[in-house]
């Protein structure tokens, strides 16, 4: 092995992959400002299968860009995703990045009520974090329960504030397709998710990234 061979800046490597991935990915039906997004989870992953499964609703990038810019609060259901996030990124923008699945809320609330960390914690970030008038955008890479718990919320109660975006990328076997499906038909406007069991709270965070480098450079 050549001992230079690996020693390549940081800037490089990334540059690099993407140029990679560029090559590989042939031709797609992605504009440019997803293909960004969508790019970046491939990046992620290694899969290739994102360029073809994922789901971007119309203006779904460009709400996501505004929301960013405008500060927004940015929910997760884990803390892997949390921690995966780039917070210098969001930092220009006075962005709230939180998890709120061991706060003693959810802890409690939980337990009460047999159901999961990440689904308890959909309800307690609405009645005691969420902040009318503040852009929100919603991150699952994990829990199906929570994300069926946010559609089950906003279906039932118009006056709750419309998440600027949802990232649903769950990723498993039990319901974590389903919950995908069932955001892209949910009525909610603008939504990232993929259709298949694939996802993980890396890739999730990913695709904030993604939309925080848009609004940097925008």
């Amino acid at each position: 092995m050549e001992t230079a061979a690996w020693k390549i800046p940081p800037a490089e490597i990334e540059a690099r992959s993407f140029a990679i991935i560029d090559a590989e990915a042939g031709p797609h039906k992605w504009d440019p400002a997803s293909w960004s997004v969508v790019r970046r989870l491939v990046h992620t992953s290694a899969d290739f299968d994102y360029v073809r499964d994922t789901v971007i609703s119309p203006g779904a990038v460009e709400a996501g860009v505004a929301a960013v810019k405008a500060g927004p609060l940015v929910i997760t259901d884990t803390k892997m995703a949390l921690n995966g996030i780039n917070r210098s990124n969001l930092a220009p923008f006075r962005a709230e990045v939180l998890c709120l699945v061991d706060d003693g809320r959810v802890v409690s609330a939980a337990g009460e009520t047999s159901s999961t960390r990440a689904q308890a914690a959909v309800d307690v970030a609405f009645r005691d974090v969420v902040t009318a008038g503040r852009e929100t955008v919603w991150v699952f890479g994990n829990a199906p329960t929570a994300l069926y718990r946010l559609m089950e919320r906003l279906g039932g109660d118009p006056s709750l504030p419309e998440p600027a975006l949802v990232i649903g990328l769950p990723v498993g076997f039990v319901n974590a397709f389903e919950s995908k499906r069932d955001l892209a038909s949910s009525g909610i406007r603008h939504f990232i998710t993929n259709l298949s069991r694939k996802g993980g709270s890396n890739v999730a965070a990913a695709a904030v990234n993604a939309i925080a480098k848009l609004a940097l450079a925008s």
